[in-house]
């Protein structure tokens, strides 16, 4: 039976990405240090609505995905990280990445195995 990995993240950073491209550069950086493959994207946009500005990108990865939105209107401002998969993912090289790109500190995290059900694993 294939795994089903789910990574959600949650933190804050003082250096919050603005520029798309860079950000668009960060993700596929990190899709090939986990040793996944890009189906499509990644794409990246700065929302610019009161409330909700920030960057936001995603990218569709051959066993799933992985999103990234950051609200850059308060200091610290606020990270929410995703990534799915159905094959291995390991949790530590992206949350390690996570800090030496973004900025992530103060975070909380919840991988959960989805193949039946939902099994926290921490």
């Amino acid at each position: 039976m294939a795994l089903h990995n789910h990574l959600l993240l949650n933190g804050y950073t003082n250096t919050p990405p603005t520029d798309t491209d860079a950000t668009v550069k960060w993700m596929e950086s990190l899709i090939k240090k986990i040793d996944m493959k890009i189906l499509q994207g990644p794409f990246s946009s700065y929302v610019t609505k009161e409330g909700n500005r920030g960057v936001t990108a995603v990218a569709m990865i051959e066993t799933s995905h992985i999103a990234l939105h950051v609200w850059d209107e308060s200091t610290p401002a606020f990270i929410e990280f995703d990534l799915y998969t159905c094959g291995e993912l390991d949790s530590d090289l992206v949350i390690k990445d996570l800090e030496n790109h973004l900025g992530l500190y103060n975070y909380k995290k919840l991988i959960l195995e989805r193949s039946d059900g939902f099994t926290i694993l921490s």
